[in-house]
């Protein structure tokens, strides 16, 4: 367990450190190229000083996916409401107590087409407030919201993706006062990962606003040895390493085995500020895990 003055001490000397390390090389030339390589990494990497403890919230896909018809199906949909009424549960019944802090908004959100400016548009049944109407009513809450994109041409449930858009979709996100980007990597092709998810870096830390930036880079490389971790702690602050969770036993059991029998790698690159994601707890959401499973989740193999 962390305490509050090693985080913050932490966090502080991530760039300071290194900086120390300069003052060690006595020929001047060098020194001053080791100072700008330090320079240029401090304004690559990440800098939102958040989630120096694992980060906790609530995301809707496990359960609600992409239904977007509140007509037909209205005790499922994902609109204003059920992001609202979680957050209150989330404030009212003691999650935020314990650490929970992020509503977060997944795929469907927003309309099919971009407007005629070439930004994003919150779907108007869903969100009648818009996106930020909704942040405003969850930070009074005292907590934060969350919102997902794609860095591909399409989303997974193929709404627009942020490939060409990225500079405007973070900027976009920081005006609606968007605490928490998820951004997944469908219709992309995986080499682009390397530069595509540090572009986003950049643009976040452009805006100025602290967001919390999960990232599904991993998640898209099918041999894990290939996978650059050490650069993707460096750009993101939580990371899916492997398969969507589904609401199955079989599928949680399978997650729990490949963390367990990765561990020893993916723990080396977990710290403050940086951690492995193994998906979403799904704990009795939709009853379809047997009662033999259910009592193996709570008590143990």
């Amino acid at each position: 367990v962390y305490s509050d003055n090693f985080l913050k001490q932490w966090y502080q000397r991530r760039v300071r450190g290194c900086c120390l390390d300069v003052l060690c090389v006595t020929d001047t030339s060098s020194r001053m190229i080791t100072l700008l390589l330090v320079l240029l990494h401090a304004a690559t990497a990440l800098d939102n000083g958040l989630a120096l403890t694992p980060p906790m919230g609530w995301l809707n896909w496990e359960r609600y996916r992409c239904v977007t018809d509140c007509v037909k199906d209205p005790e499922n949909c994902i609109n204003a409401e059920l992001f609202l009424t979680m957050a209150k549960h989330m404030a009212y019944d003691g999650y935020a107590d314990v650490g929970y802090q992020y509503v977060n908004i997944d795929d469907c959100w927003m309309e099919r087409t971009r407007n005629d400016a070439g930004l994003l548009v919150p779907n108007p049944d869903l969100f009648p407030d818009g996106v930020d109407g909704l942040a405003d009513q969850i930070h009074a809450l005292g907590l934060k919201i969350g919102i997902y994109e794609d860095y591909g041409t399409h989303t997974c449930g193929g709404f627009p993706g942020t490939r060409d858009h990225v500079d405007d979709d973070v900027n976009l996100f920081a005006s609606w006062g968007i605490d928490s980007l998820k951004l997944d990597g469908c219709f992309c092709n995986a080499t682009e990962f390397p530069t595509g998810y540090p572009l986003v870096t950049k643009a976040l830390n452009a805006t100025g606003r602290p967001i919390l930036y999960s990232c599904s880079w991993p998640a898209y490389i099918g041999n894990k040895d290939k996978v650059p971790y050490g650069d993707i702690a460096e750009n993101c602050n939580l990371w899916r390493n492997y398969a969507d969770i589904q609401d199955s036993w079989d599928s949680v059991a399978n997650i729990i085995n490949w963390f367990g029998d990765n561990h020893g790698m993916l723990a080396s690159f977990a710290r403050p500020g940086a951690w492995n994601d193994p998906d979403m707890l799904i704990i009795g959401i939709m009853g379809s895990l047997s009662s033999r499973a259910r009592h193996r989740w709570l008590s143990g193999p």
